[in-house]
């Protein structure tokens, strides 16, 4: 059981790092020099999905992980 919580955990992982790459569009160094305006817009689409998987995910690897932590105790 706990090797399978592994898999699972690390599965979970990369694609929480995917959706992270993925959101990171237009974040270059041209916004560290002003380059970019910080206009709030709403997110639409694509990208609206994209955010709440990223919530969704992150949320369940942190619950993977504690249960993780239960079960090497």
């Amino acid at each position: 059981m706990h090797r399978f919580i592994d898999i699972i955990q690390i599965i979970i992982a990369i694609l929480l790092i995917i959706a992270i790459l993925l959101q990171a569009k237009g974040t270059g160094l041209s916004g560290v020099f002003g380059g970019e305006g910080n206009v709030y817009r709403t997110k639409r689409g694509f990208e609206k999905i994209l955010f709440y998987a990223t919530v969704v995910l992150s949320v369940i690897f942190f619950g993977v992980a504690i249960l993780n932590m239960y079960y090497t105790i």
